[in-house]
């Protein structure tokens, strides 16, 4: 391929995912993506077979993705999450400060075992309710679901997309994981609870209302609790064995929501309505997109880097990767991100030092801005939707007081511990 077709390659690329983070004409995120991944094979830039491998490359992840927008779905749906809002209130005992930590460690459980899109799309519409219910300002706690989302979503392979796609779809066993990553996690969260604390400290001053009407869970919710039950320990086990997690989640989700459907006898379709399945096309055609440029030597280029990096300064190289792919997130969104820079690992066969150092700045680095992650996009659409609004300022200034001591103490942990 000559100079100027890898320069069109390279141009088409970057302007998709600049359309896929600002939206030109409100059109929906997928549509740039899979155009910019059509306009490659178009122009024979990337032959056909080369679009093939990067769809079957996204598969598992596409397939891991149904599973969790269904579990979710059905989760909303069933009204259990709107339960775990109602029960914070009543909880929270007039203290904004408590409602708060009561949101974080809500978030934190769903981000764990249902993934940090999950914590955006479905906590994030009954923590607004509640903090209406609550009486108090809503932003405060509508920013631990967002940072939490984030800094919750390595402390097991399926918290985070994005670890599938870093590890390509092959993540460390759940044991070796779990000791890689359980004293960075501890500390993410801790510090990034300290430090969203501090900085909405003036919002969460007062007192709130005291009490909120209970809500009773449905048979079809039982259900729906029983069906996620059985999906944790399900996707536990098979993490243990280091097999894939995209099949199995997808069955396991279709299932709950056959279970749930059943159990109710409802008509599936307005549960399928609700499942926001854009986000299928959108990974499926950045996954086409990362293998054009791993075709035309991109992410040859930095895997070439990585072994320089790790073979002349193997102490600092760590450092610089996670910090240096933090700040690439919040360019260009951390799920390209963490597609190049699975390509890269790959090529370069990084340490594993190396690569868990990326895998904390790609799932910790987008707290610093709104763009910065898949999930932190579908937050802001979800807050939208309810009538609330962040600039991209009001956000980077409290990422810039959240991110950097989260990320300092996670790489410090994994890197010395």
């Amino acid at each position: 391929m000559s100079d100027l077709a890898k320069a069109v390659a390279v141009a088409i690329v970057v302007v998709a995912m600049l359309c896929v983070l600002i939206r030109p004409f409100r059109l929906p995120e997928a549509v740039w993506a899979v155009a910019g991944a059509v306009l490659l094979v178009a122009f024979c830039l990337l032959p056909v077979s080369g679009a093939l491998v990067g769809l079957g490359k996204s598969l598992d992840v596409c397939l891991f993705l149904t599973g969790m927008m269904l579990l979710a779905e059905v989760a909303r749906r069933e009204g259990l999450f709107d339960a775990v809002a109602a029960f914070a209130v009543g909880h929270a005992d007039g203290s904004p400060r408590r409602l708060f930590a009561l949101v974080y460690a809500a978030g934190v459980v769903i981000t764990v075992f249902l993934s940090n899109d999950a914590t955006a799309v479905v906590l994030t519409p009954a923590v607004f309710a509640a903090a209406r219910r609550a009486k108090t300002p809503p932003l405060p706690h509508l920013f631990a679901c967002a940072f939490v989302a984030n800094a919750a979503s390595f402390v097991l392979p399926i918290s985070n997309p994005a670890n599938l796609v870093l590890y390509a779809s092959h993540p460390p066993a759940l044991i070796d994981w779990l000791a890689r990553f359980a004293l960075a996690s501890a500390l993410s969260i801790a510090a990034t609870f300290a430090a969203l604390a501090w900085a909405e400290r003036s919002a969460l001053r007062g007192s709130c209302e005291r009490a909120a009407e209970p809500i009773s869970i449905t048979r079809g919710g039982w259900a729906a609790i029983a069906g996620l039950a059985i999906t944790v320990a399900v996707l536990a086990v098979v993490s243990a064995m280091n097999r894939p997690l995209g099949l199995p989640t997808a069955i396991l989700g279709a299932a709950t929501a056959i279970l749930v459907l059943v159990a109710r006898r409802a008509s599936p379709l307005p549960l399928l309505r609700g499942v926001s399945w854009s986000i299928l096309p959108l990974v499926a055609g950045l996954f086409v997109m990362v293998e054009a440029l791993g075709r035309i030597g991109v992410t040859g280029a930095l895997a070439g880097a990585l072994r320089r990096a790790a073979a002349s300064a193997p102490e600092l190289a760590p450092w610089a990767a996670g910090g240096m792919v933090s700040i690439a997130d919040n360019l260009a969104n951390n799920l390209p991100t963490g597609l190049v820079a699975s390509d890269a690992v790959a090529q370069a066969h990084a340490p594993s030092g190396l690569v868990d150092a990326l895998l904390i700045g790609v799932d910790l680095g987008p707290n610093l801005s709104v763009t910065g992650s898949l999930a932190t996009l579908l937050w802001l659409a979800v807050i939208r939707r309810e009538g609330e609004d962040v600039t991209a300022w009001r956000f980077l200034k409290t990422g810039l007081m959240v991110t950097p001591p989260a990320l300092l103490l996670a790489l410090a942990a994994r890197i010395w511990f």
